[in-house]
């Protein structure tokens, strides 16, 4: 399962979102997409957020099964080596 947050970001691109994940709350989206999807999705994001924000929240093999993608917030998930 693959979660979504867009902050301030254009109505037209939550439309897009809409296509292929269900928007739970304004800004917040979750869906089963596959990785190619998940990662054109997230082209598409970069490209269309503007001055806005995202989060993108996906299933991965590692210790808490998830990883983080984020553009334009103040903090960046770190790895510390399983710690």
């Amino acid at each position: 399962m693959v979660v979504i947050v867009l902050t301030a970001c254009p109505a037209g691109l939550r439309g897009d979102l809409t296509r292929w994940m269900l928007e739970i709350s304004p800004g917040v989206f979750v869906g089963t997409i596959s990785s190619r999807v998940r990662g054109l999705l997230w082209g598409r994001i970069v490209d269309l957020v503007k001055d806005g924000r995202a989060i993108m929240v996906f299933p991965a093999q590692n210790e808490q099964r998830m990883e983080f993608k984020v553009h334009r917030y103040d903090w960046q998930p770190v790895d510390f080596d399983g710690l």
